[in-house]
């Protein structure tokens, strides 16, 4: 009974937030010329196909990354990626929002590369305030070399909902009214790199990069957005003014979108930081708990 009203206050709070928001989010996508700039690897990021297409590389030297424009307070992103190919031991290709500061809030995409023939590694991640430690680890059901797909990311007030193809892979709720901490005040920027991590990315830094397969590749296409842009301390989402229904802002999953989560973490989650009794012998963090209960 103190699960439920605990799930049912932190659903009000969130209506509450949403409802103060007038749904007016601005929409980008399509161009990266306009919505990106390239941050450090020089000419190992590239923006081609006027705009319609963005490659990372990585050799022995330097890797590569991007970053948006634009700065947010929640969104509803779309990236389709196509993953390095081969023998991509050794690599991590990121997608993940982040505000700045030490006491960072950060919302992770994390693709750990592996040898040839064996799966790749979708590692996800949240952090609030500089501290994350929330890791949930899946392999795909495709293989993400071969094509692209959309890797998604969600973040209203209600919580955030990660996806590949529209297919949910893990939902992180907003359980701030049970001292949870929660990202809603920092605003984020979305970025993207492809770096060297074989001291830990690949079976724990026992699979080293093979640099004879450089330059490592991963590709970027189909851009879009729905986010409250921040600027100059205001939101594109207008606030004191009440929205019905709210659209994204609001959005939550379903019945059916939820049965597609349980079928992915029955299936192809292969670490969650919620079940890790040995790294929590005091007990598992209490979103564990409220997620569960709810």
């Amino acid at each position: 009974m103190a699960a439920s009203a605990s799930a049912s206050a932190s659903a009000a709070t969130a209506l509450a937030f949403s409802s103060l928001l007038l749904f007016v989010s601005s929409v980008f996508g399509g161009n990266f010329y306009q919505d990106f700039e390239i941050t450090w690897g020089n000419d190992r990021a590239n923006i081609l196909n006027n705009g319609d297409l963005l490659t990372l590389s990585l050799d022995r030297d330097s890797g590569s990354g991007f970053r948006s424009n634009n700065v947010y307070l929640f969104a509803k992103i779309d990236m389709q990626l196509k993953l390095v190919p081969g023998n991509s031991a050794g690599t991590v290709t990121t997608y993940y929002l982040k505000s700045e500061g030490s006491t960072w809030d950060e919302i992770d995409f994390e693709f750990l590369g592996n040898l040839t023939g064996d799966p790749y590694t979708l590692h996800t991640n949240v952090y609030t305030q500089g501290k994350g430690d929330r890791e949930q680890q899946f392999h795909l059901w495709f293989d993400p070399t071969a094509d692209f797909h959309t890797y998604s990311i969600l973040w209203n007030p209600e919580g955030i909902i990660f996806s590949v193809d529209g297919t949910p892979v893990r939902e992180f709720k907003n359980h701030e009214s049970s001292g949870v901490l929660f990202p809603t005040k920092q605003p984020m920027r979305l970025y993207s790199s492809l770096w060297n991590a074989d001291d830990w990315a690949t079976r724990g830094g026992l699979v080293k990069t093979d640099w004879s397969q450089a330059p490592f590749v991963a590709s970027y296409r189909n851009f879009k957005a729905d986010v409250c842009v921040w600027s100059e301390g205001v939101s594109s989402c207008s606030s004191g003014a009440h929205s019905a229904g709210g659209g994204w802002l609001s959005e939550n999953l379903d019945n059916t979108r939820q049965q597609r989560l349980k079928w992915v973490q029955r299936n192809y989650m292969i670490y969650n930081y919620c079940t890790d009794a040995e790294r929590f012998p005091q007990g598992y963090p209490p979103e564990c708990t409220l997620n569960t209960a709810a």
